[in-house]
Order: structure tokens, then C-alpha cells, then sequence
């Protein structure tokens, strides 16, 4: 039997035998232990356990509680866990510092971004490992602000092998802290007979058999039911017995609780309800709320009494409600006016704090209030600004509710689906759209529910009709001067096209409708709606454009992302990958995820067309952002992206698990179905190819051009239709290959983007006839390939063997060997491998090419390494992967061996190649 706080823990023996074990298991296996279940289930007492035994055992524990009353506060239990360690902020990077600092209010608002705030977290956390192992104890994660537990996701998922320990508690449904390869949850049921009965025997030995088994009935395995009825029929403070009726258990405690409370004095009272509405405020800030609601002086000596009744706990300078159930409780039963009073109360007390008391302002409010409406939308805004878009979430659905125009209610409540789509929380945007459905709203609203409705997944439907929808009040914004509203529909419109295509005339209304709008034609949202819209027929317009700009995006890097993606869509990948690169570090340094997910997605195939098959620089981080904040599509276009890179180097799998994934996400979501696919159909072209499976190949990569194939997608023609010349020409089809040839001859137009020159030039060398085929190689590897070392490898190998099928055999060796060699720089296996095949046929030996060290590296560790390479510090590789510098030391400890050296000024040389 264990303990806890001086008594046994009865019936949790097996919980109690697995916390310990994670305990001494610390740094291996998941980071949080997680007890689930109903109020008064025991968790409260397992983890002040637990805690009791870290201490011992020479562990630095840090405790947070959430509680409802500052459950809309933002960082409120963050800043209860790491107040502890505050003082070790100014030893932290300038920016994470002044985050953490201003989350907690304590600097300036305009330095507050989540990611810096997690960092912080993180940071804080391992460093205090050093000395001694922590455990991190968070009681009721279900009623702690929504910032918070997204800071303490974003750490845990960060923290395996680290000598750090997380033990949380939550109400059922679990409120996940990381995800299934950090969380261990543990279902708390009730109590058995007999572990009920002893438990109620521990506290009461005045029952007669009778009433002592209608107790452990009518508990129904709750601990603290028992312990309350127990102490309840022991004092006399409430009259039970076996012939009294069944009541609901809940209704039978909250009365013992209320009929606690009621043998409180006035003062004692004001301080139970005071505390109820605010769990956790400080002593002083309770008893000057107390005295406020008394009408006078409630003093120290005033706590005695609810604490004697076990209502109230003192915690350090925290005065806490001794469990949630008797918060609920105290509630519940005071009245309306009472609570009100209450709030007011504390509101006026903590006015320094300006978001604490703002909330009890609002909750003090009978009746709508256009004021405090007005106020919680004020303050919304700042906690935007700070990082905190959760809790603006849930201060602009409390303005909402406190709205008496019904206008302003529904502005209000669609500003707060649009945080919640930013935070991806689809069900709280659809339980908006459906409040806000019968009212009448102004032609803005009217426009912003529109874009609301095909917000996820980059639109909720791609037919025509819905498209045209959106131009039409696109051209009403422009017709109203809101030129924000009028381009944000338009990139949404665009964005589908993208997709899925909806036609022609479709394509052409959003182009016309973007040219409408009174901008100047270089604007980045103009040209990437452009590029998005109509790739081909505008890409020379949008190419022009985009030459105006420099590559520093004219100092503003907040424009490089969209004049990357403008980039992207028409074919210019160098230039795309410039503006991309600009954007990811400006993203990266604002710490906004959602979006830098998205940005090293599309970089991800920006390197696939230039061919750069590194995973690591890009997809891999993609895959695991995209994951981590909810963007399914992002993470699977990044997923694809990754399985080309593996068909490159030799690591294909016709049954990949990275396309299956991405197919999956497709089917779901059938809007973005048609780029996807088309997707997945070039990385299985490619890997068959790689395979030397050319029949398989052609058949994968040919499916790209059918109209009716759910894999069709123009743009993605172009990036496919050099590879489908190399199968064609092993399969027997060039007839059909050229077919499909000139077809996209005709949709790149007579001046081609570089990246689609590449492609096109390519595949017209290799399905020429033999009279012509010389001069064609020739002109391609002087043409757009020519800088591109992956393009001109395939052109070289191409030109070799068609050299020695002419029986030229001497001359195909050149340009075999050098493609042969190139293959080998860039981890193309097997590619390298069809070289020296083509060279053995020519007559020439064959080779036994060195594997490279790096292979046996993960994505992430080549990423550390290469940037460790660089001469950045473990902090700042830390900074720029989202890691703490103490995991990217451990990585870089097993990253030495494997590349065969022994220090740092030893990286650049081993990861160089010829």
C-alpha cells in the first residue's frame, strides 16, 4: 500500500507501481504518463504521490493546476510551472527570453510569438535537467488555457531522452498533450467492492453494515465520494441512512458541500466564493476581493475555517478550492447575483492585470453589454498580437455573447472562426458558420463567411460554380474599396484552381476579376493569385513581374512567400526556391508554424524539379510541421516529395507507406485529391524508373495526362513529361509519348518557364528520331539544364546511350561517365548504377563506387550536421529546428561515428562531396 500526504492510496496500487517505474525510467520511453478519469477518480492524490517519491528520490518538481476560472488566460499554467525557474530567463536567447517574459506580462506585448515561448519553455526545462532530473506534474490539463497546453505539446514532443518526466491528469475525453509517440494514458476506473469498502472503513467506523454497503453502492467506485460521505455520516453534518432514497451522486455531494460551506461565517464565506470564480489568485488578491463582496475588513485569521472544512488549501501564496468537484460545487450553488458580485470584485482587485481582470469584467456582466463587448474585442486583439490566438478566439466569442446588435455578434463570432481556423480547429469554425446562419449580415460578413466555407483544405469544393461564387464577391469587395477582403477572396478562388481545375472560362473570370482590383500589377498577392490561377497563359505577365523584384524581396520578407509561390506555380523554381527560402527564414523567426509548414512544403518540390533530393532540407521538416499543427495536406504533399527523394536514391517500394499516407489524405479530402495524386503518380513514376521498371513506369506517370483521371493536373504535366519520355522510349511508345509531347509544347506557350524548358527539352532529345536526336541532345545540354547537375546527368546518360545503341560505342563513354559520376555525387544509387551498366555495354570496366557516410544518417541529423557544418552553434541549430540545444548536442554525438571523425572542425570535410 502506498501513500500520500500521511494516508493510503487504496486500490491504485498498479498506477501507483507504474508511475514509480516511468520514474526510475526517466529519459526513456514516453515522456508523459497521463491519468484519465471522472472527478473525484483519484488523480490528484496519484500525483501529489508521485511527487512526494520524485522528491525523495533528489528530483526538481514543477507543479501547474489548471482551473476554469483561468482556463481563457493566456499562459496562465505556464506561468505557475515555470515560476520556479524565472530567474534563469535572462540566461536564455534574447528573443526567447522577451517572449516568455511578455507572455506572463511582464515585457512588451510585441514581443510575444508561441514558438519562442515553447523554445523558452524547452530551453528552461533542459538546462534545469542538467543538475538533477525534473518531473513536470500538470493536474487537470483538461481546464488549463489553450496556450499553455500548446507550448507544453510542443515541448514534450521535443523531450525523449531528456532527463525529463511529464505526469498530467485530465477529465475524460483525454486533452492529448503531444501525440502518440510521446503520451501514455492510464483509464482511472472506480474502485472495486473491497477496495472500496476498506477505503471507506480508513475514514469512518461508526456505519452500521447496512448503510456501509448503500455508501459503497451509491459511490459507485469514486474515492472521494466515499471519503465525503464517510466524513459527511461521521461529523453529523448531514443526516443518511439506509432507508433514505437514491439520489444522483453528484447532486448528493455538491449538497455536503454546500452544507459545509454553510456553517462558514460572512467573511468565510466571501472568501470560499471569491475563490471559487478565480481558483488560485493570491492570498492578499482573494481576501481584498472578500472584503469587497462582505462589505468589510476579511482578514488572514478568516482562513482558518474554510480550510478546517477542507474547502480551501493553501499552496505557497496560492489560495486553491481543495478539489474541482468543490468548485463546481460552490458554483453551482450560489446564485446568479452572488457569482456576479464576485467577479466584479476580483475584477476590480486585479486590475493591473489587465487580461484577468477583463475576464471577470465580462463575467460580471448581466445582460448583454455593448462596453465590455467592445473591450473583450480590444483585448482579443492584443492577445492576438502577443501570440495568444486561442484565448482572442475565446474573448471574441465572449464579446460576441455580450453583443446586443446582432450585426456586431456575428462579426464578432466570424473573427473568431477565423482564429480558429488559423489554429485549425474545423469543428469550432462549422459550429460558427451554423450560429451565424440565420442572421442577417452585412455584404463583408456575407464575403467572409463565403471564404470561411472553403477555408480548410485550401477550399471545401473546386466546382465552378462555388469558384465563380467567390469572384463575385471578391468584385463586390472591390467595388466597396476593401482591397484586403477582395484579394484574400481571390487567392482562395485561385488556390482551388490550383488544386483541382475548374475550367477555362472559370480561370479566366478570377484573372479578370484580379485585374479589377486597384493595386499595382507587381503586387505579391496579385501575382500569385495569378500564377495560382492561370499558370500558363500568364506566366510570361507574372515571369516580368517578378524580375522587378531583387532577391531580397525589397527588404520586406514578409512578401516572399507569395512572390515564392507566383514563382512556383509558373515554372520558375530557382527563383521560387530564392523567395521561398527568404519567406522560411522570416517564418521561421516570427514562429509562425501553420504557415512555415506550408512554405517548406512547396520548397520541398520547388527542389524536386531542380533536382535536389535532400529530404532533410525541406520535406522531412514539412512533414513534421504539417503533422504537428493539423495542415494534412501540406504534410502530405510533403510526404510525396520525400518518397521521390527515396525512389532517387534506390530506397523505392512499390507499396511506399509515404504515398499511401498521402493518397489517404486525398481521399479525405477530395478538394485537394487531383494535385496529390498527381503527385504521387510522379513519385511512383520516378521510383519505377529508378527501379529499372520502365513498363510499370510509363503506366503510373501516363495517368497525370488523362482528363478524366483523378490524377490529371495540367501543371503537373510539365514536371512529369521528361520523366515519361524515358519510359516511353524503353517501352515502345514513343508515338504516344510525343502525342502528349506537343500537347504540353502547347500549354508551356512559346516562351516556357526555365523549369518547364528543362522538362521539354529534355523529353523532345529523347523521343527525336534517330536523324535528329544528335542535334537535339546537343541543344539541350546547352539550354535551360545546363546549370542543373541532376537534369543534365539524365540528358548525359540519354545521349550515352543512345550514342552506343548508334554502335558509337567510344564516344557514348564521355558523357556516361560524367553522368555516372553525378549520379554518385547526389545519392542517385541506382541511377548511377544504369550508367555503369551503359558503360560495361560500351566496353568500358566497371566501377565499385565508395557508399558515403552520410547515408547512414537520418533527415534530421544530416540537417544538424550540414548546419553544424556551417559554424552555427547547438543554440542556434536549435533555434532554427525547433529543438533544444541539448538534443542537438546528443545528435551530433552519434552523428561523429557515423561519419567516421571525432570533432566538430571535422563536419564540413566529411560532408563534402566531388
Amino acid at each position: 500500500m502506498t501513500t500520500a500526504a500521511g494516508r493510503p492510496i487504496v486500490g491504485r496500487e498498479t498506477e501507483t507501481r507504474l508511475l514509480r517505474q516511468r520514474l526510475e525510467a526517466v529519459g526513456d520511453g514516453p515522456v508523459v504518463t497521463g491519468l484519465v478519469g471522472e472527478p473525484g477518480a483519484g488523480k490528484t492524490a496519484l500525483l501529489d504521490d508521485i511527487a512526494a517519491v520524485a522528491r525523495s528520490r533528489g528530483f526538481a518538481v514543477l507543479v501547474a493546476r489548471g482551473s476554469a476560472a483561468e482556463a481563457n488566460l493566456p499562459f496562465a499554467s505556464l506561468h505557475q510551472l515555470l515560476r520556479p525557474l524565472m530567474h534563469k530567463v535572462d540566461q536564455l536567447p534574447g528573443l526567447q527570453g522577451r517572449a516568455l517574459r511578455a507572455a506572463f506580462g511582464m515585457g512588451e506585448a510585441d514581443d510575444v510569438t508561441p514558438l519562442f515561448v515553447s523554445l523558452a519553455t524547452l530551453e528552461l526545462l533542459v538546462d534545469h535537467a542538467v543538475a538533477a532530473p525534473v518531473l513536470v506534474c500538470l493536474d487537470d490539463l483538461d481546464q488549463m488555457d489553450r496556450p499553455s497546453v500548446d507550448a507544453l505539446g510542443f515541448v514534450v514532443r521535443r523531450l525523449q531522452g531528456e532527463r525529463v518526466a511529464v505526469v498530467c491528469t485530465s477529465r475524460p475525453p483525454v486533452t492529448e498533450l503531444g501525440d502518440r509517440s510521446t503520451d501514455a494514458w492510464v483509464a482511472l476506473d472506480g474502485l472495486d467492492v473491497e477496495a472500496s469498502t476498506e477505503l471507506l472503513r480508513s475514514r469512518s467506523t461508526r456505519l452500521s453494515p447496512a448503510l456501509e454497503q448503500r455508501v459503497v453502492r451509491e459511490a459507485g467506485g469514486s474515492p472521494l465520494a466515499l471519503i465525503e460521505f464517510a466524513t459527511a455520516l461521521e461529523t453529523g453534518r448531514q443526516t443518511w441512512t439506509d432507508l433514505d432514497s437514491d439520489l444522483p451522486m453528484t447532486t448528493r455531494l455538491e449538497t455536503a458541500f454546500a452544507v459545509r460551506a454553510g456553517e462558514l461565517d460572512h467573511a468565510g464565506r466571501a472568501i470560499v466564493d471569491v475563490a471559487a470564480v478565480d481558483d488560485g489568485s493570491s492570498i492578499g488578491d482573494v481576501l481584498a476581493a472578500a472584503t469587497i463582496v462582505h462589505g468589510a475588513e476579511v482578514g488572514a485569521e478568516s482562513l482558518a475555517a474554510p480550510q478546517a472544512l477542507r474547502l480551501l488549501t493553501i499552496s505557497g501564496d496560492r489560495c486553491l478550492i481543495a478539489s474541482p468537484l468543490i468548485g463546481s460545487a460552490l458554483r453551482q450553488t450560489m446564485s446568479a447575483s452572488r457569482r456576479r458580485q464576485a467577479h466584479a470584485a476580483l475584477a476590480e482587485v486585479l486590475a493591473a492585470d489587465r487580461d484577468r481582470a477583463m475576464w471577470h469584467r465580462a463575467a460580471a456582466v448581466d445582460g448583454r453589454d455593448e462596453e465590455v463587448a467592445a473591450d473583450l474585442e480590444r483585448a482579443a486583439a492584443d492577445a492576438r498580437r502577443r501570440g495568444a490566438v486561442a484565448t482572442a478566439a475565446a474573448w471574441l466569442d465572449r464579446a460576441a455573447a455580450l453583443s446586443p446588435d446582432p450585426a456586431a455578434r456575428a462579426s464578432r463570432l466570424l473573427g473568431s472562426a477565423e482564429l480558429a481556423f488559423e489554429l485549425g480547429r474545423f469543428d469550432q469554425v462549422e459550429e460558427v458558420k451554423a450560429r451565424v446562419a440565420g442572421t442577417e449580415l452585412s455584404v463583408r460578413d456575407r464575403s467572409r463567411l463565403t471564404w470561411l466555407e472553403g477555408a480548410f483544405h485550401d477550399g471545401s469544393s473546386s466546382e465552378p460554380t462555388e469558384v465563380s461564387r467567390l469572384v463575385g464577391l471578391a468584385r463586390r469587395a472591390t467595388a466597396d474599396h476593401d482591397v484586403d477582403l477582395a484579394l484574400q477572396l481571390l487567392f482562395g478562388a485561385a488556390r482551388r484552381v490550383w488544386w483541382r481545375d475548374p475550367g477555362h472560362e472559370v480561370r479566366g473570370e478570377i484573372v479578370r476579376a484580379v485585374r479589377e482590383v486597384p493595386v499595382p500589377p507587381g503586387d505579391p498577392r496579385i501575382l500569385a493569385a495569378m500564377g495560382l490561377a492561370e499558370s500558363f497563359d500568364l506566366s510570361p505577365t507574372v515571369i516580368v513581374q517578378l524580375g522587378q523584384w531583387p532577391s531580397d524581396a525589397g527588404g520586406r520578407p514578409e512578401l516572399a512567400g507569395l512572390l515564392g509561390i507566383a514563382a512556383f506555380c509558373v515554372g520558375e523554381f530557382e527563383r521560387a526556391d530564392t523567395f521561398l527560402t527568404l519567406g522560411i527564414q522570416e517564418l521561421r523567426a516570427q514562429g509562425r508554424l501553420s504557415l512555415l509548414a506550408e512554405a517548406l512544403a512547396i520548397r520541398s518540390w520547388t527542389e524536386v524539379n531542380l533536382g535536389i533530393f535532400e529530404p532533410a532540407r525541406s520535406a522531412e521538416e514539412a512533414v513534421r510541421l504539417g503533422d504537428e499543427t493539423g495542415q494534412a495536406v501540406w504534410a502530405a504533399t510533403a510526404r510525396v516529395a520525400v518518397a521521390v527523394a527515396d525512389g532517387v536514391a534506390g530506397r523505392w517500394d512499390p507499396r511506399h507507406a509515404l504515398l499511401a499516407e498521402a493518397e489517404h489524405t486525398a481521399v479525405r479530402t477530395p478538394n485537394a485529391s487531383s494535385s496529390l495524386l498527381a503527385g504521387v503518380q510522379q513519385a511512383r513514376g520516378v521510383g519505377e524508373l529508378g527501379a529499372d521498371r520502365p513498363e510499370q513506369a510509363y503506366g503510373e506517370l501516363r495517368r497525370i495526362f488523362v482528363a478524366d483521371d483523378p490524377a490529371f493536373q495540367r501543371v503537373q504535366q510539365l514536371w512529369s513529361v521528361g520523366y515519361l519520355a524515358d519510359a516511353a522510349v524503353r517501352t515502345g511508345r514513343r508515338d504516344d509519348a510525343r502525342e502528349l509531347l506537343e500537347a504540353s509544347v502547347r500549354l508551356a506557350g512559346p516562351t516556357p518557364a526555365s523549369g518547364h524548358a528543362i522538362a521539354l527539352e529534355y523529353a523532345a532529345a529523347v523521343l527525336a528520331d534517330d536523324a535528329s536526336a544528335e542535334a537535339a541532345f546537343a541543344d539541350a545540354l546547352v539550354g535551360a539544364a545546363r546549370s542543373y547537375p541532376w537534369h543534365r546527368a539524365r540528358l548525359q546518360l540519354a545521349q550515352g546511350s543512345w550514342l552506343r545503341r548508334q554502335r558509337r560505342a567510344v564516344e557514348s563513354r564521355e558523357p556516361l561517365r560524367v553522368a555516372r559520376g553525378t549520379f554518385a555525387a547526389l545519392g542517385a544509387a541506382t541511377w548511377a548504377a544504369r550508367a555503369d551498366q551503359e558503360l560495361r555495354a560500351a566496353g568500358e570496366p566497371g566501377w565499385h563506387p565508395e557508399a558515403d557516410p552520410r547515408e547512414d544518417l537520418s533527415a534530421q541529423e544530416a540537417q544538424i550536421a550540414e548546419l553544424a557544418a556551417q559554424g552555427l552553434s547547438n543554440r542556434e541549430i536549435g533555434q532554427r529546428l525547433f529543438l533544444s540545444h541539448r538534443t542537438v548536442g546528443s545528435h551530433l554525438y552519434r552523428i561523429f561515428p557515423k561519419l567516421g571523425i571525432t570533432s566538430r572542425s571535422q563536419l564540413a570535410g566529411a560532408l563534402a562531396r566531388d
